[in-house]
């Protein structure tokens, strides 16, 4: 059986923690910002879990990055 192949555009966007949790950048932070208030962008500074309802999708395009 072939090597299953890494998604290489998902696996720039997103890190894996050390016990598997799957974390990218919070979006809507670049387009309109005069409009948005300071906390909004304030919260959207860090990087944020992806939703479990995406978990088998990114399990399946990260195959080998050990996601739980």
């Amino acid at each position: 059986m072939p090597k299953m192949k890494t998604h290489r555009g998902l696996a720039k966007r997103v890190k894996v923690t050390g016990t598997g949790r799957v974390l990218v950048m919070g979006h809507h932070r670049n387009n309109k910002r005069m409009k948005k208030r300071a906390q909004k962008l304030y919260s959207l500074r860090g990087m944020q879990a992806v939703d479990g309802t995406h978990g088998q999708r990114v399990k399946r395009l990260l195959p080998y990055h050990g996601i739980k």
